[in-house]
C-alpha cells in the first residue's frame, strides 16, 4: 500500500551523507538519464541554468519554457540537448499552448521541475487578478502540471518537483483573501503563502499521482548567491531584514552563509534522481536530504531552530492540501482529474 505524506507522516530524513555544502556534481553521480524526457521551469536563469545543465549532461532531453526566448538562448548556448519554448506563468494562455505543443509530440515526460519564481515584489496581479507571486510560485506549477498530466503519466515513471522555499514559515495560505483584495499587501507575507502553497501541491499531488507511479516533492533550495531572485527588492527592506549593513553593504555573515548555484541547484536534482525516493514521495526536502518536520506550536522547538531549516507542519496539512486544490480549480477554471 501507497503511504501518504500527510501530516508529515513520511518526514524523517534518510541520513543520505549529503548536507548543504553538497553540490550537483555529489548529487548526480551515478545516475544515468539517458532517455529521459525533463522539463525545468525557470530553467534559464539561477540554479534553473545548473538544473538544466546537470540533467542534461546525464543524459536527458531537457526543454525549457522561457518568458524571454533570446535571453534563454544565451544563457544556455553550449548545453547539448536542450530545447528552448516560450511560457509565461502570469500568462495562462501561454501555459496552455506550451503544453499542448509537448503533448502533441507524444513524448513521456519523465521529470518535471516546476522551478521558475519570483520574490521580494510590489502588488501585481494576473490577468485572473490572481496576486503575482501566487500566480508564478504555485498557481502556474498547479496549471502546467494539470495540463501535462497525460504525459507524466504515460511516463510510467515520473517526477514532480516544485521548488519551494524555507520561505514558507512566513505564512500559511489565507483562505479567505488569498489574492490580497481585502488585506493589506506584505511582499513577504504573500511570498510565504506562495511557497506554503507549493508544498501542499506537492503533497497533495503525490497522494493522487502515485497510483500511477507520479511522485511529487517539494525542494527548499537555500539561500544562494548570484541568482536574479532580488532583482526588485529594496535596499531598504535588506537592511530591515539584516542583510545589509548601515552603508547597504551585505554583511560578511550573511555572505558566508550562502550557498553558491551548484549547492542551491543540488536539492532540486537530488529529489529528481535519487533512489533513495523511489518509494517515497509527498515530502519537502532540504540540503540533499528529507527536512525535519516542525511543529507549528514555537513552544515545542527552539527558536534557533524555526526559520532556519526543517518544514512547518501546517504546510503538510491533509484538510489544507485538500482545500487548496479545490480552491485552485475553482480560481483557475482547471479540473485536475487525477485518473
Amino acid at each position: 500500500m501507497i503511504q501518504s505524506n500527510y501530516q508529515g507522516a513520511l518526514q524523517h530524513p534518510l541520513h543520505t551523507g549529503f548536507n548543504a555544502h553538497s553540490t550537483t556534481t555529489d548529487v548526480i553521480k551515478g545516475i544515468d538519464l539517458t532517455g529521459k524526457i525533463a522539463i525545468v521551469t525557470g530553467g534559464n536563469a539561477g540554479i534553473g541554468v545548473e538544473t538544466t545543465r546537470t540533467l542534461a549532461a546525464a543524459g536527458a532531453t531537457v526543454i525549457v519554457p522561457a518568458r524571454d526566448v533570446e535571453k534563454a538562448k544565451k544563457n544556455l548556448a553550449g548545453i547539448a540537448h536542450v530545447e528552448i519554448e516560450a511560457m509565461d506563468f502570469m500568462d495562462p494562455a501561454s501555459i496552455d499552448a506550451f503544453a499542448q505543443k509537448f503533448l502533441a509530440s507524444r513524448r513521456p515526460l519523465h521529470l518535471l521541475i516546476n522551478n521558475a519564481g519570483i520574490m521580494w515584489v510590489p502588488l501585481r496581479k494576473d490577468a485572473r487578478g490572481i496576486e503575482s507571486q501566487l500566480a508564478t510560485n504555485y498557481i502556474g506549477q498547479f496549471h502546467l502540471t494539470a495540463r501535462l498530466w497525460p504525459a507524466l503519466k504515460q511516463a510510467n515513471g515520473a517526477r514532480v518537483v516544485n521548488v519551494s522555499s524555507l520561505g514558507h514559515h512566513m505564512g500559511n495560505v489565507c483562505f479567505k483573501d488569498p489574492n490580497f483584495d481585502n488585506r493589506e499587501y506584505e511582499t513577504l507575507q504573500a511570498y510565504g503563502q506562495s511557497k506554503t502553497a507549493s508544498n501542499l501541491f506537492a503533497l497533495e499531488l503525490d497522494s493522487r499521482a502515485a497510483a500511477y507511479h507520479v511522485r511529487a516533492y517539494a525542494v527548499h533550495p537555500g539561500s544562494i548567491g548570484g541568482t536574479e531572485l532580488a532583482r526588485e527588492a529594496p535596499v531598504e527592506l535588506f537592511k530591515q531584514m539584516g542583510f545589509l549593513d548601515e552603508n547597504g553593504n551585505i554583511r560578511p555573515e550573511v555572505l558566508a552563509s550562502l550557498k553558491t548555484v551548484p549547492q542551491g541547484a543540488a536539492t532540486t536534482v537530488w529529489a529528481a534522481t535519487s533512489p533513495l525516493l523511489d518509494h517515497i514521495g509527498g515530502v519537502y526536502c532540504e540540503d540533499g536530504d528529507i527536512a525535519e518536520l516542525l511543529s507549528d506550536d514555537p513552544a515545542v522547538h527552539s527558536n534557533a531552530k524555526l526559520h532556519q531549516s526543517g518544514v512547518m507542519a501546517y504546510s503538510l496539512d491533509a484538510d489544507n492540501a485538500r482545500r487548496l486544490w479545490m480552491l485552485t480549480e475553482e480560481m483557475t477554471g482547471i479540473d485536475f482529474d487525477v485518473n
